[in-house]
């Protein structure tokens, strides 16, 4: 722990920035077109540039590639394609030197088919193994025990019939992505274990995938259905998630987690994926400071860029959190298409305001790897698609688009990869929007991105202080909050001019770069926002 310039103990994970990277995706640095362990060790210097305190480095682990690393056939070893043991220790001492944290991506809820475990499940309902898995006999029609569809496609069961032994087993996900059964103590022991191989290896923590729905009922039963206010995410599978996820016994699970984690002498850090779009059951993953460190709110990922919405998941968080507890806020991620161009239909003043918001907001932002420089979605044509969600319902469904390379230079390779090799997926425009072009220009969504994280390192209001929502005269046009004792933050999400009351002080940062003469300028009670303009504003 280290002390802030503001004066506040400094922990990275709450004070800090933290940067998600999918490996395949980063830098390659062999040429084979797929991006790699020894690629991010050599961008950490940009990384460190940029003001990250740590990265989240998407599945490394072996992994037959059925959905890229999520489905994972040995949980302590590096696929072969991104590396070795040996290129994740010199990366994590790297990193260390440079005062960045390495985070892993672990996958709790289920493993691959071609995991040693599953195929001595598969030997027989008497084998060791067979209880790590979820198995049930077949309804009474002979069809799936129960009626859980699955996550992928919502038109289809979450249980695969084994033919031999004419059990079902569940999964969730791919077929290929069998549920672990989180009520067997061996499998809690297993992954006890697998928690400390990565630790003692000097990984700082983990984000723990689909977290909320490792443990399922004991007694599959029926979910009911969705009803007409449910949030239309739940709508879409035409069921509440009620026994297959989200269950009272999870929070059991994850303070084991967090106690392998807190014992060791440099406490390790949980971040959870709670896809949970109901405000008080998201607040309870934080448990008594005794459960995740940092949870990811899906309910901002997932508002429509407006103010109403924003504020309302802001708000709703703030509300129900417990005190101890810390918000986490990010835009996208591999998962959800790039918040350049799902909030803000690329759109630059869009997303140098979307970028402002997620910065001054109480809580741990993430950024997505390209965000920084206001990378979009790359349109990733039928044909090329590696997406099982995408290979099902078609290239906007899927996720390759959010996934593809990352735009360094504007050159051949795009800084990714060598000149003429074919990347695993296709790059993008990268000679609109590269590093390279934005580095040096002061008015650039990069530098902008780097004087945010440089503005929130030195201001205790903007990391920590309270929050205080401001009346706008037009809630569907702008909100503005107070953070802290002396710092306003306003912005505009309509296209045309807003005049917000109530704030006073010196303009720090504005969002509009066809207004550089703002900064500066002391506001004394009024401000008018220019189309999609956000602000920040110190008082003495």
């Amino acid at each position: 722990m280290t002390t802030s310039p503001g004066g506040h103990d400094w922990v990275w994970w709450r004070d800090g920035v933290l940067y998600q990277i999918y490996p395949r995706s980063f830098s390659d640095s062999n040429g084979d077109g797929i991006g790699d362990l020894r690629g991010i060790t050599g961008k950490l210097d940009y990384l460190q540039w940029l003001g990250v305190e740590g990265i989240w480095i998407n599945p490394i682990t072996a992994s037959p590639n059925d959905d890229w690393g999520y489905d994972v056939s040995d949980y302590c070893a590096v696929h072969p394609e991104l590396g070795t043991l040996d290129d994740l220790d010199d990366l994590i001492a790297e990193a260390t030197e440079r005062g960045i944290r390495v985070l892993l991506d672990l996958v709790p809820n289920h493993s691959s088919d071609q995991h040693s475990w599953f195929a001595d499940a598969l030997q027989s309902p008497t084998s060791s193994k067979r209880d790590y898995y979820v198995w049930a006999d077949p309804a009474p029609d002979g069809g799936s025990p129960n009626n859980w569809v699955n996550t992928f496609n919502p038109g289809a069961s979450a249980w695969t019939l084994d033919t031999v032994s004419g059990q079902y087993h569940l999964s969730q996900f791919l077929a290929s992505q069998p549920d672990l059964n989180w009520w067997n103590d061996d499998v809690r022991d297993e992954f006890d274990r697998i928690f400390r191989f990565w630790y003692d290896r000097g990984v700082a923590g983990f984000r723990l995938d689909v977290c909320h729905a490792v443990v399922k009922d004991r007694e599959l039963r029926d979910n009911p259905p969705t009803e007409a206010d449910d949030h239309w995410y739940t709508r879409m599978y035409g069921q509440r998630f009620v026994y297959n996820t989200n269950r009272p016994e999870v929070h059991d699970v994850i303070r084991r987690w967090r106690a392998v984690a807190d014992s060791y002498a440099d406490p390790r850090v949980l971040v959870g994926e709670t896809y949970v779009l109901d405000s008080n059951a998201y607040a309870a993953y934080y448990g008594n400071d005794d459960e995740l460190n940092l949870a990811f709110n899906m309910i901002l990922l997932h508002a429509r860029f407006d103010a109403t919405e924003m504020r309302t998941a802001v708000e709703s968080a703030e509300a129900l959190l417990p005190a101890t507890a810390w918000p986490t806020w990010t835009g996208g991620n591999h998962d959800n298409h790039r918040w350049a161009t799902r909030w803000c239909n690329n759109e630059p003043a869009k997303i140098r305001a979307a970028m402002l918001m997620l910065m001054t907001l109480r809580g741990t932002p993430f950024l997505y790897y390209g965000d920084e420089i206001g990378m979009p979605d790359t349109d990733v044509p039928e044909p090329e698609i590696l997406d099982p969600v995408g290979h099902m319902f078609g290239p906007r469904m899927g996720r390759d688009n959010e996934r593809t390379p990352m735009h360094w230079n504007a050159a051949s390779g795009a800084g990714f990869s060598d000149p003429g090799v074919v990347p695993w997926l296709r790059y993008g425009d990268h000679e609109a929007c590269n590093v390279a072009a934005q580095v040096d220009d002061p008015q650039s969504m990069l530098a902008l991105t780097r004087r945010l994280i440089k503005l929130r390192r030195e201001s205790d209001d903007l990391r920590r202080g309270a929050y205080t929502s401001i009346p706008t005269g037009d809630d569907t046009l702008a909100w503005a909050w107070r953070r802290g004792e002396s710092t306003v933050v306003a912005m505009n999400f309509g296209a045309i001019p807003v005049t917000i009351d109530d704030v006073f002080g010196t303009v720090a940062l504005s969002t509009d770069s066809g207004s550089t003469n703002r900064e500066g300028h002391v506001i004394a009670g009024t401000i008018t926002l220019s189309a999609h303009e956000a602000i920040v504003v110190v008082s003495q």
